[in-house]
């Protein structure tokens, strides 16, 4: 197993990790930013109007690739690995990645979020196979078909508005009788005439033998066929490497 040793290591590759590795560089701090998915979640954003700077509709990959590029000018690249476990050590921290040891004087964690499952039958087992979690990566892949949405926030407004130009139809599919979503995607969704929205509505299982075939609900349809389901239910903290140190967190897995 290969050891590198640095003063400071930032494990996360999105917009905190990222910002991290641009102070630390203009410090001439000697660090490094690890991450299997440079510029995080935010990169899988249908499109971002509410970030400072930004005058215009800017998708979320290209904001992302814009952060990395501001790091890249400083000379850094983050390195794509993931930390297995993080253990304190006499002078500072170990970090096991995949094929390396880390050892750092100090640890800066800025893991984000991790996307929530439905936990419904038929869900792991159609992963990839009609089942996702991004639509904005795997969208293509359902141009002129019948796609389900699940959920009721940003990140399901937004997905359903995405799929909207590629599919012929979307049903979005919502538990509670009312939308979360900030009310400039709601505006722009009843403007969407192939988007059909059904309140009150949860889904039971995922059907299908190769691929998904259809959705088995619970409210106002017992089941539609479509040939992907795009889960967009929120995200819970990834707080694994924080309990391991010893970090106290909230009731929420918040630090």
């Amino acid at each position: 197993m290969k050891k590198e040793k640095h003063d400071l290591v930032i494990v996360g590759a999105g917009p905190a990790g990222i910002s991290a590795g641009i102070y630390a560089a203009r410090y001439k701090i000697d660090f490094v930013v690890i991450g299997s998915n440079p510029g995080g979640n935010m990169t899988e954003s249908y499109d971002v109007e509410n970030y400072p700077g930004l005058e215009d509709t800017t998708p979320g990959h290209m904001l992302g690739d814009r952060m990395l590029n501001q790091l890249k000018r400083f000379g850094t690249n983050p390195i794509p690995d993931d930390i297995q476990a993080i253990t304190k050590s006499k002078d500072g921290f170990t970090l096991l990645g995949r094929d390396t040891e880390y050892q750092a004087k100090t640890v800066l964690l800025a893991l984000g979020m991790a996307r929530n499952k439905l936990g419904v039958p038929g869900e792991k087992e159609l992963e990839g196979k009609g089942v996702a979690y991004c639509a904005t990566c795997d969208g293509f892949f359902y141009r002129e078909k019948t796609v389900a949405v699940v959920g009721g926030g940003d990140s399901a407004v937004t997905a359903a508005l995405y799929l909207a130009d590629i599919a012929t139809k979307v049903y979005l599919i919502v538990r509670k009788p009312e939308l979360k979503a900030e009310p400039t995607w709601q505006d722009k969704l009843k403007k969407t005439k192939n988007v059909e929205i059904l309140f009150e509505t949860s889904v039971k299982e995922i059907v299908g033998t190769e691929k998904v075939e259809k959705i088995i609900l619970e409210g106002k349809k017992s089941e539609i066929s479509v040939g992907g389901i795009f889960i967009e239910i929120g995200q819970t903290p990834q707080t694994v490497l924080y309990k391991s140190i010893g970090l106290k967190l909230t009731d929420k897995d918040l630090v």
